[in-house]
């Protein structure tokens, strides 16, 4: 239940300048996911090629139904703007590691795949991107740790609603 300080937070804006703790728990948050990232990216892109942007692509669609998914709902789950996405997509196309294609269900959009290459790239880089996780992420923390982080992270989670999606 929201406490009465949280509630009057949700309705006017707290505008306050950030004090040490505050902006301490905020900077840290920040490079914590650029120094993550950025290190898990190189890992890939040295030993597979692979961008982490990339591999992210090919793991979403290696989880999805007929490893597909509507350019649309990819970019939703990537937190990429469509246009982002349609140059990535474009550029592992080339590469022979997805296609695209329609739908004869559903006519409104493009639907991105993952083709048999892709799919032997996502499990050769797989291992290298979770033994990075661990090295980057996982094995720097403490004990009880992963408990608050993801404690913590699912307050700051919003449910987003899950398109419409007949597959195909």
């Amino acid at each position: 239940m929201a406490s009465s300080a949280t509630r009057a937070r949700a309705s006017k804006p707290d505008s306050r300048q950030l004090d040490e703790l505050e902006l301490a728990a905020w900077r840290g948050m920040l490079y914590a996911y650029r120094n993550t990232t950025t290190a898990i990216d190189e890992r890939l892109v040295r030993e597979h090629e692979l961008s982490l942007g990339s591999y992210e692509v090919l793991l979403l669609l290696s989880k999805a139904e007929d490893n597909a998914l509507r350019m649309g709902a990819l970019a939703d789950q990537l937190l990429l703007s469509r246009s982002g996405l349609t140059r990535l997509v474009d550029r592992l196309v080339a590469r022979g590691l997805l296609e695209r294609h329609t739908c004869d269900l559903d006519r409104r959009g493009t639907y991105a795949r993952l083709t048999d290459a892709g799919r032997r790239k996502f499990d050769e880089a797989r291992p290298t991107n979770l033994a990075a996780i661990r090295e980057q992420f996982i094995d720097r923390l403490e004990e009880g740790d992963l408990d608050d982080l993801a404690r913590v992270w699912s307050r700051l989670e919003e449910p987003g609603e899950e398109p419409d999606d007949p597959g195909c």
